[in-house]
């Protein structure tokens, strides 16, 4: 079965540290414990990003300069369609934003759950393992389903996607 969410599903809130909002696109969880959520966010200044203690985060700068993550001796450089993975619960601070707003996919999941397998592709045939989430960067389908950008699919199905805008490929519970 395949579930289309458009922009009308998504809520939006406040980070856990409050310096900003989040869009959530998706939540996954039991007995009021997060299993995964995928959001989008905008980095717009250097500082602090919230702490998610027994999560694992990653994150695909979608449009902006990008940024650098430090913390625990860890350096990490958040360029443009390219997905960086790291511990939720580690006191990261962005830096290098330049003063200029960086927008970003976030996936985040539980640590005791297989990390997510993220990628960016626009034509593929990709197996059914796991659960599929696919979040369109442009004009794109899914099966023969046309994606707006900014739409999300879900699937535990095999998926095969075209078209000229970039998809974000998010591999859930199982490789």
């Amino acid at each position: 079965m395949m579930r289309h969410l458009t922009p009308a599903d998504y809520t939006r809130q406040p980070w856990k540290n409050g310096l900003g909002t989040t869009t959530e696109l998706w939540r996954l969880e039991r007995d009021g414990q997060l299993l995964a959520r995928l959001s989008r966010a905008a980095v717009v200044e250097d500082g602090p990003f919230s702490l998610f203690p027994g999560i694992e985060r990653n994150l695909t700068v979608l449009s902006g300069p990008g940024f650098r993550l430090t913390g625990a001796g860890l350096n990490l450089r958040c360029d443009p369609l390219v997905p960086v993975a790291f511990p939720g619960d580690v006191a990261w601070m962005a830096s290098e934003t330049g003063g200029r707003q960086s927008d970003d996919f976030n996936v985040m999941t539980a640590r005791a759950l297989p990390k997510p397998d993220v990628s960016v592709t626009t034509n593929a045939d990709l197996p059914a393992k796991g659960t599929l989430a696919l979040y369109a960067l442009g004009p794109a389908w899914v099966n023969g389903k046309d994606m707006a950008p900014e739409d999300l699919i879900l699937t535990d199905g095999p998926a095969t996607v075209s078209g000229d805008g970039p998809v974000i490929v998010v591999r859930l519970f199982g490789h």
